[in-house]
């Protein structure tokens, strides 16, 4: 699942100075979405490139009712810069409770303005403030891309209920106020909410947040120590350094390998060496043939690496994040053959370049692949499932 964050950046937060101010600082911390008054979308794609949803009103919301002819619904032209992303109906209607709610939903003027045909994602905004504005972010949910909750009196029941019915139908964003609420609301029933709308000027709550979303999205991956086999010189091979834009921890590094359903922890180049300074950003992979793990849980092949791609960090505790690509070296280099033996009794193999620099994490630690011998226990993920253009697929392909 993917996680989103969306900035509340309306009206409420204060004058243009102030909601700017929240903005710029949502962008700097790589929030997705924000969310203004429609008067405000040109002045925020000024600002920078986001995402940028913003309330329509009701004001002289006429009905539509479903079985009116395309023809009589009024179409908003989009493509400018003034245009958002997506509109959000409930703000000064009946989601936040300025109208009453209606003893029948099908009069609903929120609904009405939902339903008409625009050409940019629609959104309702809930408060949900008893068992009524449930359900009628329930019924909103049938037509909204993203789905709105705020929480009054907050209690997590009502998140559980609109997670459990309609998580599947929409976008469910819920409302909090804090990165500790925004957590709760990303770990409720296990699924959680789709995305949080942060209502918070503070830059450390804006800048925790993402960082809550970040480790929502992010998996823990099971790995096991695999016995080495064999370790023999393989000859020249073009090599790959994978240089990324970030600096990696010193038990941090890849996974890669020749054979897709076994793939080795090689260690970035953190350490020092008394003949070469440390590159913390760089990981010695394998060759061009060989995988590289992502972090939607798919594999890349080492030669189709370019800048911009994403690749995934992982250190030996199993856990994961992301990291952007900023150059790929290709050189021809003395390579190793390794072979190793999964718990599963499975034989695994991969390339690896001959040079101390390159470090794999062994059960008696951090050792240099030209010190590896047989009988030592390299850090593996082992899977048992084929890949077909780096997707997992149920079917027999034989890797050797």
């Amino acid at each position: 699942m993917t996680r989103s964050v969306w900035i509340k950046a309306d009206d409420s937060v204060g004058d243009w100075d102030e909601r700017r101010e929240r903005i710029t600082t949502a962008l700097e911390a790589g929030v997705d979405w924000v969310l203004v008054d429609e008067a405000d979308v040109e002045r925020v794609r000024n600002l920078g490139d986001i995402n940028v949803a913003a309330f329509r009103t009701n004001g002289d919301v006429t009905l539509v009712d479903d079985a009116e002819e395309d023809d009589e619904i009024e179409h908003i032209e989009v493509g400018s810069d003034a245009e958002p992303d997506a509109i959000v109906v409930g703000k000064e209607g009946e989601g936040d409770a300025t109208i009453d709610m209606p003893e029948d939903f099908s009069g609903s003027a929120d609904l009405s303005t939902l339903r008409r045909d625009v050409d940019v994602e629609r959104g309702a905004y809930v408060r949900i403030l008893d068992k009524e504005y449930e359900a009628f972010a329930e019924t909103a949910a049938e037509e909204a891309d993203h789905t709105i909750i705020i929480g009054e009196d907050w209690t997590i029941i009502p998140l559980e209920n609109l997670i459990a019915r309609i998580g599947d139908e929409t976008d469910l964003v819920a409302g909090v106020t804090s990165a500790d609420e925004a957590k709760t609301a990303f770990e409720t029933l296990e699924i959680g909410s789709d995305s949080v709308l942060l209502d918070s000027s503070d830059p450390d709550e804006i800048r925790k947040t993402v960082e809550v979303r970040d480790e929502a999205e992010r998996e823990t991956l099971d790995l096991e120590y695999a016995e080495v086999l064999e370790i023999e010189r393989a000859g020249s091979a073009d090599r790959v350094c994978i240089d990324t834009g970030s600096l990696l921890e010193h038990d941090e590094g890849m996974l890669v390998g020749s054979m897709a359903r076994g793939l080795v922890f090689v260690h970035a180049e953190t350490a020092e060496s008394p003949y070469v300074a440390s590159r913390p950003f760089r990981v010695n992979a394998s060759a061009v043939h060989a995988y590289v793990r992502t972090p939607d849980g798919g594999t890349k092949y080492l030669s189709e690496l370019q800048s911009g791609d994403e690749v995934q960090i992982i250190n030996t505790d199993g856990n994961t994040r992301e990291a952007i690509v900023g150059r790929v070296k290709i050189e021809q280099r003395p390579m190793f053959r390794v072979a190793l033996e999964a718990q599963s009794g499975d034989r695994i193999e991969t390339l690896l370049q001959n040079a101390e620099t390159i470090k794999v994490s062994t059960s008696e630690g951090r050792k240099a692949v030209t010190d590896l011998e047989a009988g030592d226990e390299m850090l593996l993920y082992y899977e048992d499932t084929a890949r077909h253009f780096g997707e997992a697929v149920e079917e027999s392909i034989i890797e050797k």
